[in-house]
This record gives structure tokens, C-alpha cells and sequence, in this order.
């Protein structure tokens, strides 16, 4: 079984996060794995323990400082990894698009059994990427999964939604974006670490013409500062909500 996972790469959220000038200040911000992207991982992990003879392979879109993060992800088990070399898209459609010519250029006329992708990134949080990359491959797709059991003839799996849990019967080719709580991601040994260093990690050049259809501009940090002001009476209220909420 040929099994793909894709990861990227964001700022974790223990680092300090400044801004200068419109722009993220990256000097104390630690890049790490995309927690939900780690579920993924896991469970192509254990899949490929299931069952014998299948491979895992690692593709991210990132700058050239993710192959400590590909890294990790062989320490976790996957047996190849390959990264989008300078590839660097805020785009949901742009990374969707690279990463779905990426799969087909890897397994050339065949896609692989399963697609993994973690359910969304703790940067962006579009939640877009999963469903457009299985529409680019021809996969049918679940999104948000929370349980998974798999045989050579199908799979099993839910996801939780507000008012209870919906359960799909799927076929191979399938593509799942993993939730929380799928499973409990492993930890990697020193044993595996230095194995995982000895390995190739592969640079693909993806051709990109589409424009984006998303362009982020300008960020700024989020003023939380409140104003707190004591009034005398319920008149001085009542004038204030005329004045400056026009709410009367």
C-alpha cells in the first residue's frame, strides 16, 4: 500500500511572535510540525504496520529550514520524504495545486491508496487544502475524521459533527484530513532520530502558473487593550450610549 502524508510547516505557539512593519517578526519564533498534521502522520504510521510491504511518503510545501521537520516525520516512521524546494504559499488553491502535481509526478501513472493531510494548519486555518487537493486527484475524501478502521477491502471512518457522529463506508483511493483525538502521535527514539539522518530527503520543483486566488496584504497584532471608564449615574450611561454607540 502506498501511503502519503502531507505536512507543513508553522510558528509554534509557545514562540514570541512580534510584528515589525506589517510583517512577522520571525527571530524568536520556533518553526514546528503542524500539530494536526502529526494525527495524520500517526495513523499512515500504523497503517503501514498493518499492512506489510507499504510505504509512507512525506511531502511538504516549504522553505529549505523544513528538512528538521521532514526529519522528524522519518523519526516518526515515514520512509521518504519529499519537499516542494522554495515553494513558500499562503494560497489555499496555489498549495493545493503544487502539492497535487507533486503526488502525480512522484507516483507517476498511479495515486496512491490513501492521502493524509492534517484537518487544518494552527496559522491560517483555512481548512481548504484537503478537499481541494482530492478534487485535483480524482479521491474521494473525508474531512475531519476522528476514527478510522481499515481492511485490504475498504475503510471505515467518522467524524463528529454538532449534533452527533457521521460514519462512511470508503473505497480506495481515499483522502482524509485527520481531527484531534484520532490518535495519540508517537514519540520518537534516539535510535530513530539518528536514522532518520541518514536519509535523502528529495527536492521537487513544482511549475506553478495559476495566480492566486488569495493574497495576504498587510498584518498588524491585535490591539486588546480595553477602555474602562466609572460613571457617576444611569444618566451619564444613557448619554454616553447616545453620544458615542448612536444607539438611541
Amino acid at each position: 500500500m502506498n501511503i502519503a502524508v502531507c505536512v507543513c510547516q508553522v510558528p509554534d505557539t509557545a514562540s514570541v511572535i512580534g510584528f515589525v512593519d506589517g510583517l512577522i517578526d520571525l527571530s524568536r519564533v520556533n518553526e514546528v510540525m503542524n500539530p494536526y498534521d502529526e494525527y495524520a502522520l500517526e495513523e499512515a504510521v500504523r497503517l503501514k504496520e498493518l499492512f506489510t510491504g507499504s510505504v509512507v511518503t512525506v511531502f511538504s510545501i516549504a522553505p529549505a529550514s523544513a528538512k528538521e521537520m521532514l526529519r522528524k516525520a522519518l523519526a516518526m516512521g515515514a520512509d521518504r520524504a519529499i519537499l516542494l524546494n522554495d515553494a513558500v504559499l499562503s494560497d489555499p488553491y496555489q498549495t493545493a495545486v503544487a502539492l497535487s502535481r507533486a503526488l502525480v509526478a512522484f507516483y507517476a501513472d498511479t495515486l496512491p491508496d490513501l492521502v493524509f493531510c492534517g484537518k487544518q494548519s494552527t496559522d491560517f486555518q483555512s481548512a481548504q487544502v484537503p478537499a481541494m487537493l482530492a478534487e485535483l486527484l480524482g479521491m474521494g475524501a473525508v474531512t475531519g475524521i476522528c476514527s478510522l478502521h481499515a481492511s485490504s477491502e475498504g475503510l471505515q471512518v467518522e467524524r463528529e459533527t454538532e449534533g452527533g457522529v457521521e460514519s462512511f463506508d470508503v473505497h480506495y483511493p481515499a483522502l482524509f484530513s485527520t481531527e484531534k483525538g484520532l490518535n495519540i502521535p508517537r514519540k520518537t527514539s534516539i535510535k530513530s532520530v539518528m536514522e532518520a539522518r541518514k536519509k535523502t530527503i528529495d527536492l521537487f520543483s513544482p511549475s506553478l502558473d495559476e495566480a492566486s486566488y488569495v493574497v495576504m496584504t498587510g498584518m498588524k497584532p491585535l490591539d486588546r487593550k480595553k477602555r474602562c471608564q466609572f460613571l457617576s449615574d444611569e444618566k451619564e450611561l444613557i448619554r454616553l450610549l447616545r453620544e458615542e454607540r448612536n444607539l438611541f
